[in-house]
C-alpha cells in the first residue's frame, strides 16, 4: 500500500474532536451557560479542522524527530483542552477570561483559577504548536 499523502492519526482526532463539538452543540440548553456551551461547541469544531489541516500537511513539515513529537502532542493536548476547558466554563458558569461569552456568571474561586490555568497554558501551547507548524514548513534542510 503506498503511504499515504496525510497523517492518519491527527486527521482522526480532528474528526473525533468534530464529533464531540456536535454533540456538545446539541446539548447547549443542559449547560450553566448556553452562551459559553455555544462557544465550546464552535471552538471545537474550529480545532478539529486545526487538527486536520495538520494532519493534511504533517509529511511536508521538516522537523526532527523531537520537534514532530512535541508538534503532535502539544497540539493534540492543545485543542482537545480547548474544547474541554470551554465545556467546564460553560457547566461552573466561570467567567474570569470569558467575559463576552460569560457576562453575568460567575464560579467560586477554584473553579475560574483551573478553567483559567488551563486556558492560558493551552493558549501557549497553541502559539508553540503553530509556531514549529510554521518552521516545519519553511522547506527542505539545506
Amino acid at each position: 500500500m503506498a503511504h499515504p499523502d496525510f497523517d492518519r492519526p491527527l486527521t482522526r482526532a480532528g474528526f473525533t474532536l468534530i464529533f464531540l463539538a456536535l454533540v456538545t452543540g446539541l446539548a447547549v440548553p443542559a449547560f450553566l451557560n448556553p452562551r459559553m456551551a455555544l462557544a465550546a461547541h464552535l471552538t471545537g469544531i474550529l480545532n478539529g479542522l486545526l487538527l486536520i489541516a495538520l494532519g493534511s500537511v504533517w509529511n511536508r513539515l521538516v522537523l526532527s524527530a523531537g520537534q514532530a513529537r512535541l508538534t503532535k502532542g502539544v497540539s493534540l493536548c492543545a485543542t482537545y483542552a480547548n474544547w474541554a476547558s470551554s465545556c467546564l466554563a460553560a457547566a461552573w458558569g466561570t467567567s474570569r477570561l470569558t467575559p463576552l461569552s460569560s457576562a453575568g456568571y460567575a464560579a467560586v474561586a477554584w473553579k475560574e483559577t483551573l478553567v483559567q490555568a488551563v486556558q492560558v497554558s493551552l493558549g501557549l501551547a497553541v502559539l508553540l504548536a503553530i509556531g514549529l507548524v510554521v518552521y516545519g514548513l519553511r522547506g527542505s534542510h539545506s
